[in-house]
């Protein structure tokens, strides 16, 4: 007679940071051809030549404010954390709080390169 196991998948845990990249990807190109948007983000073409550095006004790639941006980020912590709090996870709760502010450091660099570019 043999044993028959049953293999449960493991849930994945929580990783905001794979959420939080994941909605800016599909925010960025949804859509577009990454190529031709990751062209016009850095400036150069495919082959190299450096593209005009003003974009036309009816093709503003970046348009959430900075407020609404890290507002989101805000949310989706808060909901993570009070979750954590209600099940009395001291160590998820304490992670949770790190990872939040890690991730808000991240945002507003990235906002900053956002606002450093627009004003190109």
């Amino acid at each position: 007679m043999t044993a028959r196991y049953i293999l449960h998948p493991v849930p994945i845990p929580f990783n905001p940071r794979r959420l939080a990249l994941g909605a800016a990807r599909k925010f960025i190109f949804e859509g577009r051809d990454p190529e031709t948007i990751l062209e016009r983000i850095s400036g150069i073409d495919r082959e190299g030549n450096i593209l005009p550095t003003r974009l036309p006004t009816t093709e503003k790639l970046m348009s959430r404010s900075r407020e609404r941006i890290l507002q989101n980020l805000d949310e989706m912590y808060t909901e993570a954390f009070e979750r954590a709090k209600e099940s009395g996870d001291q160590s998820q709760m304490a992670s949770l709080d790190f990872a939040y502010r890690r991730e808000q450091l991240y945002f507003e660099i990235l906002l900053d390169v956002r606002d450093a570019l627009e004003r190109r």
